[in-house]
């Protein structure tokens, strides 16, 4: 059995580049964006509703754990590193954490990643923009919607159920300010022994295909560690919105 470690919290907060640099440790594997969580959940659905009495008529109440608990080992079946670290932004969403729980892990630690909200807008609307994309912006304040509002939710609601330290929570500014640091900080979480990883020559082991998500470039990251200035002005909506959000941060 692997050991299974959750990468959460906020868009365009940094996720890629410690993917990046955890994947240097050939005993972690840190790709992009998973489909684990998602799989999961579809299948726990089908099993408490669409299959739920066959599965009882036919005393096989246990083959839900199996087939659900199964999905992670099927999903890195080719992956030979001991430490997964499994990238979905759900992960902080409590009904994802039982998911975790249930099927995986009693214990499930957790990497939350953060970043003003503002600094999130100005990141994707300019990306948006290299792609041609200029309305982008009212899109992404939208109530529960995807890839920043649901991940603000969960993770508010992280920070305010951690009584287990099932969470890790980290700064966007201090992963790219104090990364060694915040590296080691980790593999406390984790608890595994402290790496020695080469912050000057950072490569993404695991590329994810951004034509898939017509956002070219939004994966990119550079081989040493710097944080890229964003010049872009945003709508006076846009900022008012972001500085009520950046209020609630617990």
């Amino acid at each position: 059995m692997k050991k299974f470690i959750g990468l959460s919290g906020l868009p365009r907060s940094g996720s890629t580049l410690l993917s990046s640099i955890l994947s240097q440790n050939p005993n972690i594997h840190a790709e992009g964006i998973s489909s684990v969580c998602q799989l999961m959940w579809d299948l726990q659905v089908s099993c408490l509703n669409y299959c739920k009495i066959p599965l009882e008529a036919n005393n096989r109440q246990q083959t839900q754990f199996d087939v659900i608990s199964a999905i992670p080992h099927i999903y890195y079946k080719d992956i030979k590193s001991e430490i997964i670290v499994d990238k979905n932004r759900s992960w902080t969403l409590p009904l994802n954490l039982s998911l975790i729980q249930n099927y995986i892990t009693e214990n499930p630690k957790i990497i939350v990643l953060e970043r003003p909200i503002i600094d999130i807008v100005k990141s994707f609307v300019a990306i948006a923009k290299n792609n041609n994309e200029n309305n982008f912006e009212k899109e992404l304040l939208i109530e529960e919607s995807e890839p920043i509002m649901r991940s603000f939710v969960g993770v508010q609601w992280a920070k305010q159920n951690n009584h287990n330290n099932n969470y890790l929570f980290i700064k966007y500014d201090d992963l790219i300010n104090d990364t060694k640091e915040i590296i080691n900080k980790i593999y406390s979480f984790i608890e595994e022994p402290i790496f020695q990883h080469d912050l000057n020559n950072i490569i993404n082991k695991y590329p994810e295909n951004d034509k898939v998500y017509n956002m070219i470039g939004q994966h990119d990251i550079r081989p040493t560690i710097s944080k890229r200035k964003i010049d872009v002005e945003l709508l006076q909506e846009t900022i008012d919105k972001c500085k009520i959000l950046d209020t609630l941060t617990v």
